[in-house]
């Protein structure tokens, strides 16, 4: 298999040729990994606030991953299913470690263009470190990561209402928060 032809197949047809030979696993992984890695990367950073303990899962999260594929198991979501794997050891890793997330490593990440913008995040980040967890989770993974509620649904195994309902809670929550902040702002 030649090395540009893993970029124009399906993430599925990838996850199936992790049990084939250890060439063309390999090219499949390497092709999945580049495609999600960064995704899935920035997730745990989010979910856990620490590099070392968000390195730690990411890795973790591609080891499972792989070793899924050799249950034969059925894939139609990629992306979903990696998401749903991370979920999954940051929720043991937060359970184990019992302390609370911190955003300041994400912050780092991110380069403000001015002072205001810089006070933004730092307001945003504070908002979302008061949310209760299953908030937060849905939350981020709406508005960072982009997901469609279905999808949401599927990685925190909760149905589609429950996920719309906590997402509005949390962007009314969030508002709450904000408002004195954004009015500061506006004078």
């Amino acid at each position: 298999m030649s090395g540009n032809e893993e970029h124009s197949l399906p993430d599925a047809d990838l996850f199936y040729r992790l049990t084939g030979e250890k060439e063309v696993a390999e090219a499949a992984f390497s092709e999945l990994y580049a495609r999600h890695g960064g995704r899935v990367y920035a997730y745990c950073l989010r979910f856990l606030g620490n590099r070392d303990e968000a390195m730690d899962v990411y890795q973790e999260t591609f080891i499972r991953f792989f070793e899924c594929a050799e249950e034969n198991r059925e894939m139609t979501n990629v992306p979903g299913f990696l998401l749903k794997i991370a979920r999954n050891l940051c929720l043991n890793m937060r359970r184990n470690k019992k302390r609370t997330v911190e955003f300041q490593d994400y912050q780092k990440l991110v380069q403000p263009t001015s002072h205001e913008k810089s006070e933004l995040l730092q307001l945003i980040n504070t908002a979302l470190e008061m949310l209760p967890d299953d908030y937060r989770e849905v939350f981020v993974l709406r508005e960072y990561d982009g997901l469609s509620y279905a999808e949401i649904a599927d990685v925190v195994d909760s149905s589609l209402s429950n996920v719309k309902v906590r997402i509005f809670r949390a962007k009314q929550k969030i508002r709450e928060i904000l408002s004195p902040y954004i009015e500061e702002f506006t004078e």
